[in-house]
């Protein structure tokens, strides 16, 4: 699908997953092009479904849910119902942010988020709890917040700019 694109489209794509609040004009002027020509191809890669959505990035202090976890889970069944049962599981629980499929030890990494302690072991239990034939599961705890979405959150956290 990626094929498809051209090096302005590409231009269009990074710009945005770094900026999304820039104006057509804006995206026009950085990547050379006219207002409605951007504007268009704008447009096309929001319809072809390159651009899935845009959103703001929160102050980990703005956010409801502070707590960031990452859970690793490998399962040891393999069938599609286990697999119906995971992803329906993932697809209606709020807590859970991002999932991705890997290769290695594990099967699944999940992003979650959580108000306390406490809530990500509540959410900890669920998944445990689950009939999905869990081997083995590993949470880490996020102490800080390095760098998001392509921006670095060390110096808004810390109050420091970073040169």
């Amino acid at each position: 699908m990626s094929d498809q694109l051209d090096e302005f489209d590409h231009k269009i794509l990074q710009q945005l997953q770094m900026n999304g609040r820039l104006s057509n004009q804006e995206l026009a002027e950085i990547v050379g092009l006219s207002m409605s020509q951007c504007s268009r191809r704008r447009v096309a890669l929001e319809q072809k479904g390159m651009i899935v959505g845009y959103f703001a990035q929160l102050h980990p202090e703005a956010e409801r849910h502070p707590i960031v976890g990452m859970l690793e889970i490998k399962l040891t069944q393999y069938s599609q119902a286990v697999l119906d049962q995971f992803l329906a599981f993932i697809e209606h629980e709020p807590m859970i942010r991002d999932v991705y499929k890997l290769t290695g030890s594990y099967d699944y990494l999940l992003k979650v988020t959580a108000e306390d302690l406490a809530q990500m072991s509540v959410l900890i239990n669920k998944i445990t709890a689950l009939d999905l034939g869990i081997g083995n599961f590993h949470t880490s705890i996020v102490l800080e917040r390095i760098k998001e979405n392509h921006q670095m959150m060390s110096h808004i956290v810390r109050g420091v700019e970073l040169d």
